[in-house]
């Protein structure tokens, strides 16, 4: 097979196309993010080369004549067939080189992601990896829906119907601001104490407020919260502010317990507020090849790490 002489390119079928739909030649340049003259240009070399006028040129734009109609018509599928092909070939692009997409929830995205992924690039320094980050039921319903490989979540126990393996827990404590009278208390806390307080939560879905609700409701319905937050960043900004305590994953707070800018508040009889940090998986797909190699670095370098634990008081 080989073209007819004159036959035009894409890109400048694709110019006609902009021209007959927007109604004018500055409109089209816009679209292309080339000059209006340039535009002009094309078209003119365009009908020069059909031997035919396609524009009827105005001083309040460009209308089509019929033949630059009929041109149009026979223009559109030639561009969905470009389309079509450069798809395709991103497609090739993207089986050549391995990919690994996954979600995480903001705590884990936050703290323990980075370095996993740095593990599995020593590993794979081919692969490219997309991440997501989200909420856990977010996540959970993400790899349910199978939109991405693999997921990791917080919280008490494994979400139903996925295959799941525990990386590590993660303690949870209760804060407040210096100020706040919590602070200076001597005696600890209790859970029913704590479930009849008004605290700083987490958003609906978070791991982190799955795990105290859990633990809270055993003691009753908890109290109306005080505020509900969606980031840890913003619940430590509430927290230090004095508007109510919060329980929070010792991971996000270890900075500003050193710092003194938030207390810890003990809880009574040695109470430990934990969630588990799992990776995820849909049933029909086990882990295999990149996301099994993720899978087993954060378990090894988990297990690894040393236990994060309450400094001694002054």
């Amino acid at each position: 097979m080989s073209l007819p002489p004159g036959t035009p390119d894409l890109e400048v079928l694709d110019l006609l196309v902009s021209v007959a739909e927007l109604g004018s030649l500055g409109a089209a340049a816009r679209r292309h993010g080339i000059s209006q003259p340039a535009v002009g240009m094309r078209i003119s070399a365009l009908e020069r080369g059909l031997h035919l006028r396609l524009l009827d040129r105005g001083p309040t734009g460009s209308a089509l004549t019929d033949a630059g109609f009929a041109v149009v018509d026979w223009a559109g599928p030639v561009l969905a067939a470009g389309i079509a092909l450069m798809d395709g070939v991103a497609g090739l692009h993207r089986g050549l080189s391995p990919q690994l997409h996954v979600m995480a929830s903001k705590t884990i995205a936050d703290h323990r992601i980075p370095q996993w992924l740095a593990a599995l690039r020593k590993l794979r320094p081919e692969l490219a990896v997309e991440l997501d980050v989200a909420n856990s039921q977010q996540v959970t319903t993400a790899v349910r829906d199978r939109e991405v490989t693999l997921g990791f979540v917080e919280g008490p126990q494994a979400p139903t119907g996925l295959g799941s393996r525990v990386l590590v827990a993660d303690e949870l404590v209760v804060v407040v601001a210096p100020t706040h009278r919590w602070a200076t208390r001597a005696r600890p806390v209790s859970l029913p104490e704590l479930a009849d307080t008004p605290l700083v939560w987490r958003e609906k879905g978070s791991g982190t407020r799955d795990t105290v609700w859990a633990a809270l409701e055993i003691h009753g319905t908890p109290a109306r919260p005080a505020a509900e937050l969606g980031s840890a960043a913003a619940i430590l900004a509430t927290t230090r502010s004095g508007l109510a305590p919060a329980v929070v994953s010792r991971l996000i707070v270890a900075h500003e317990l050193r710092a003194g800018t938030l207390c810890e508040v003990d809880l009574a009889d040695s109470t430990v507020l934990t969630r588990k940090f799992r990776a995820i998986w849909h049933r029909g797909t086990p882990p295999s090849g990149p996301a099994s190699d993720l899978v087993d670095l954060a378990t090894r370098i988990e297990s690894a790490r040393p236990t994060v634990r309450r400094p001694p008081r002054s």
